[in-house]
């Protein structure tokens, strides 16, 4: 499967901002996608993830209640939504996809890799 993640800018703390992520290929609704960021200087880490159906998800602590992840199989396309975003969102976010039912936070359990769209939040 190949991810192709977009919506990313410079947007104002306290902002909304919406990312989208389209996968082509088959069988989008058998992964488990997920939603990473690395910040400058930083390593890449876990910010969401959502099972096949979009039933579950799971969120780091940093962004609970703030951002959501959803996603349409009919359109192949996961989303975040990122409400009231701060300084310390700014990053490069990559979405992912995982093989499997299980929900993961790990960024090795991840098979497939968009190229990733910056995001930098002003104060």
């Amino acid at each position: 499967v190949q991810l192709q993640a977009s919506g990313g800018g410079l947007v104002q703390a306290g902002g909304p901002l919406r990312l989208s992520c389209a996968a082509s290929g088959r069988s989008f609704s058998s992964y488990v996608m997920g939603w990473f960021r690395q910040a400058p200087g930083k390593e890449r880490e876990f910010v969401a993830a959502i099972n096949w159906s979009g039933g579950s998800a799971s969120y780091a602590d940093s962004v609970k209640g703030r951002f959501t992840i959803s996603r349409d199989n009919a359109k192949n396309t996961v989303y975040l939504q990122m409400n009231s975003v701060t300084p310390e969102d700014t990053a490069v976010y990559y979405c992912a996809a995982r093989s499997g039912m299980v929900l993961s936070t790990a960024l090795s359990e991840y098979d497939y890799w968009g190229q990733g769209t910056e995001v930098t939040v002003s104060s």
